[in-house]
């Protein structure tokens, strides 16, 4: 059990994302299809003829990065179905955890796609009742920002770790004040750098709790499948567990931090040694080199990418 899927989460989009794809593999092609006619809107055109602050917008970005990564997916099973059985686990960043459960047959793709745009309308409202944004918090520990946040913290005021992306990195998410009191306080402390994210709210954090009750609606009303292969909660940093609690697992995502350094870690506990990061970008392995050096990552996105995993795939089905 040495291969793991890698899927992205908000933030990895770009204009012409998936465009090659489609346009090299009927694959992929029919993946975009169903999309746009699931959504009821043109959402391939708007990822390949849109505007970069269209795809910014996270009504847009969520379905537009899941719908890239499963065809990207749907091609890597078209060319590679045989290795792709040596599959041991998956996890998804955010939004990627959708896409993690595709791949682990424990949503379709059409009933991750509906509750991916739900999410993305939920958020979108929650973002919009109370201002709020997110910072990357570089070179600082988990309980020394942990301490500076809880430092700042006021009824209404307040921010908390939202990703821990990487031993080095830490993403806080909270009320806008909060934030860049946090981000001042840890500069001082020793931060290297302190980034305020270019995002339309405070994802992770409990600005998001507006989400909650329709999203765990939607969650209930789906009948998850036994996963193929264990799939890795952001929320747990460990295995989702029976079909009958990750509905639940995914609504906590929306108020919980994405714990990414544990679930990288808990991988590499469990015997994967190889990762292929699915979608949009490089972002994942990038963060991945932060977190250890004993996983090896190629990132998918682009046909060009296929022809490198033929060494790679025969060497982890070994």
């Amino acid at each position: 059990m040495s291969l793991g899927l890698l899927f992205p989460g908000q933030g990895s989009q770009y204009v012409g994302m998936g465009r090659e794809l489609a346009d090299s593999y009927d694959s992929a092609a029919r993946i975009f299809e169903e999309a746009n006619e699931i959504l009821g809107f043109n959402l391939s055109r708007l990822m390949w003829e849109g505007s970069e602050s269209d795809l910014q917008e996270t009504k847009y970005a969520q379905p537009a990065i899941l719908t890239h990564s499963i065809g990207s997916l749907a091609v890597l099973n078209e060319r590679y179905g045989d290795s792709l059985k040596k599959v041991g686990m998956a996890a998804g960043h955010s939004l990627g955890e959708f896409s993690a459960h595709v791949s682990a047959g424990s949503l379709s793709f059409a009933e991750a796609l509906k509750a991916v745009q739900l999410r993305a309308d939920l958020m979108h409202t929650a973002c919009s009742q109370q201002e709020g944004t997110m910072a990357a918090i570089i070179g600082l520990g988990d309980s020394e920002l942990q301490s500076v946040c809880d430092s700042v913290a006021e009824p209404n005021n307040r921010c908390s770790p939202a990703n821990f992306n990487s031993p080095v990195q830490i993403v806080i998410s909270g009320d806008l004040r909060a934030v860049k009191s946090v981000m001042e306080i840890a500069l001082q402390k020793g931060a290297k750098r302190a980034v305020q994210l270019n995002v339309a709210g405070a994802f992770h954090s409990y600005l998001m709790k507006s989400a909650n009750k329709p999203f765990s609606d939607c969650m209930r009303s789906i009948d998850f499948k036994p996963s193929q292969f264990p799939v890795i909660s952001n929320v747990t940093g460990s295995e989702s567990g029976p079909p009958s609690g990750v509905g639940e697992l995914l609504v906590k995502q929306l108020t919980s931090p994405v714990l990414w350094t544990s679930s990288i870690r808990y991988m590499v506990h469990r015997g994967i040694s190889r990762c292929i990061e699915i979608g949009p970008g490089a972002v994942l392995r990038g963060l991945n080199r932060r977190i250890t050096r004993d996983i090896d990552c190629k990132s998918v996105g682009k046909p060009q990418d296929l022809d490198q995993l033929v060494d790679f795939l025969e060497i982890s089905a070994e």
